[in-house]
């Protein structure tokens, strides 16, 4: 993407050739001019439309129609289902070097949209254009690992060892095997990344797979869902639904046609997933990513430049709304003050606007939902604490036409206050001194969540907290962000506690595994 052999991840975004930005512009103004197409559903190849409509209207700007979709119902559920069901048996049959083959075309798909779809993630989300590009860059990384690890791993064929018989020779292998029809369930956040993703891992081995997106993000899914159609994938592999959680999606989780299910969203709503989905008749794989409420803790020794820039970043990139958000930060007593001050400055400096022009760091949140919660959310913690910057929403001018959200920084809130520990998903921060480290850990591992966190310290103090915290993803010393910007094949994604159910993080060595069950083959000759 662009010159000198430029590497877009969430680590390199903030120094692109000026030929990224030339490349998106031209995008943006192209997609501009052609909003408000109507979109159907993709069902065993084919174009599917519903009696009932739903609009997606931008949050950048609400009187923005980007296009119309389908209201899906259960009626759609049945038939994706089926259609991924009569498919099933021809994919997993596939070899494993055709679907790796397959999967890898999908990613090449996605890199030569990628400007389309940076623009459509910029509209469709408030993204700013770094960050809208580089969630469809993961999309496509993401699939190149899972048809990587594939093949590295052979298909997941192993030979075993020789019964010691005598008179005989046996031969004993280890296969693992395709569960069947696999159910994606993706967020608003990450509609590329973590649609194209959890789709790649099940289809490279060997699932066919109904995709379901957040109602608030159907566009994004369904450029990836067409990549797959453009790639070559037969007619029922992949299929794409759009409607209502509470009806189409309700649908989707309690039919038995489902073999296993990957979620991501929030905690409730992870947790009722998998409570209604345990009431089938066995047990069935899930896999559930739902959210954090992540520490980055500041050590008197840290380098305090880095720790703001990363701290600074993590806060505030895609306004808050990443399950790795920092959400709490934790600083040693003789560096609090002048932490603070860094992170306030950064702050204030940050642009807030529309998210595809070139400066603005800051878009809208997602909905009228979050908008309300953050309206809500600001003035409990005014009442609790000391809002150092923000607090406000934003309705002068372009901004009264979106959901614009000023990025707010709160000190001095007790630590028994209830919002240390619920997952806010806003462009809130909240900060606690402490005099203590084991103190700050125990603060930090005090929440039901363990999906990422930081550390800004010395090397004693980076081996003691990576030894104690209670997180999937852990970073120290990082400028870049001080919890957030895993990518796949360096920082493998995924948490403990409230924050995960496999245990294995996605885009690392052992996700695959998740979407396969075990057969073993014994011949005795």
């Amino acid at each position: 993407m662009g010159e000198n052999n430029f590497r877009l991840t969430y680590a390199t975004m903030y120094n692109p050739p000026e030929s990224l930005h030339t490349n998106f512009e031209k995008e943006v103004a192209k997609i501009k001019a052609n909003l408000g197409r109507e979109f159907p559903m993709l069902i065993n190849g084919k174009d599917v439309y519903a009696e009932e409509k739903f609009e997606d209207r931008s949050p950048v700007n609400t009187e923005m129609v980007l296009g119309v979709f389908q209201k899906g119902d259960a009626s759609h559920a049945d038939a994706a289902l089926q259609a991924a069901r009569n498919a099933a048996k021809g994919w997993a049959d596939t070899d494993w070097q055709v679907r790796v083959a397959l999967v890898r075309k999908a990613a090449e798909r996605i890199d030569a949209r990628i400007y389309e779809f940076g623009a459509v993630l910029a509209l469709e989300v408030g993204k700013n254009r770094m960050e809208a590009l580089a969630d469809a860059a993961e999309a496509a990384d993401l699939l190149r690992y899972a048809a990587d690890e594939m093949e590295k791993n052979n298909g997941f064929i192993v030979k075993m060892g020789e019964d010691p018989l005598e008179g005989y020779t046996a031969e004993n292998y280890s296969i693992l095997k395709p569960y069947g029809v696999w159910l994606v369930i993706s967020p608003f956040n990450f509609p590329a990344a973590l649609t194209g993703g959890p789709v790649g891992a099940a289809l490279v081995t060997g699932n066919t797979v109904v995709i379901k997106p957040a109602t608030d993000t159907p566009w994004t899914s369904r450029l990836i869902a067409e990549c797959f159609q453009e790639a070559g994938f037969p007619d029922g592999v992949v299929n794409y639904v759009t409607g209502p959680g509470r009806t189409l999606g309700q649908a989707l989780v309690d039919s038995a046609e489902v073999d296993g299910v990957t979620f991501t969203g929030s905690f409730d709503v992870g947790m009722k997933i998998y409570r209604d989905f345990a009431s089938g008749r066995y047990p069935r794989p899930i896999i559930l990513e739902m959210g954090g409420k992540n520490p980055a803790v500041v050590t008197q020794n840290a380098d305090l430049e880095r720790a703001a820039q990363g701290v600074f970043r993590s806060a505030f990139g895609l306004q808050g709304q990443k399950c790795s958000a920092t959400s709490r930060v934790l600083v040693e007593a003789p560096v609090y003050d002048e932490l603070v001050s860094r992170v306030q400055a950064l702050t204030e400096k940050a642009v807030m606007g529309d998210p595809t022009e070139k400066e603005t760091f800051l878009g809208p949140v997602a909905n009228q939902s979050a908008y309300n919660d953050y309206k809500n959310f600001t003035e409990e913690l005014s009442q609790a604490g000391t809002i150092r910057t923000g607090g406000k929403v934003r309705t002068n001018g372009m901004f009264g036409k979106g959901y614009y959200c000023e990025p707010t920084i709160v000190t001095d809130v007790p630590a028994s206050h209830r919002l240390w520990k619920h997952e806010m998903f806003l462009p809130i921060t909240m900060v606690h001194k402490f005099s203590d480290l084991n103190e700050a850990l125990e603060m930090a591992n005090d929440v039901d969540y363990g999906l990422t966190a930081g550390i800004y310290g010395s090397e004693d103090e980076v081996e003691w907290f990576f030894k104690n915290i209670e997180a999937g993803v852990v970073y120290a010393n990082r400028p870049q962000g001080a919890t957030t910007g895993a990518w796949p094949g360096f920082q493998p994604f995924g948490g403990w506690k409230g924050s995960g159910s496999s245990g294995k993080n996605a885009g690392g060595h052992y996700y695959l595994l998740e979407y396969m069950h075990e057969q073993v083959n014994t011949v005795i000759r």
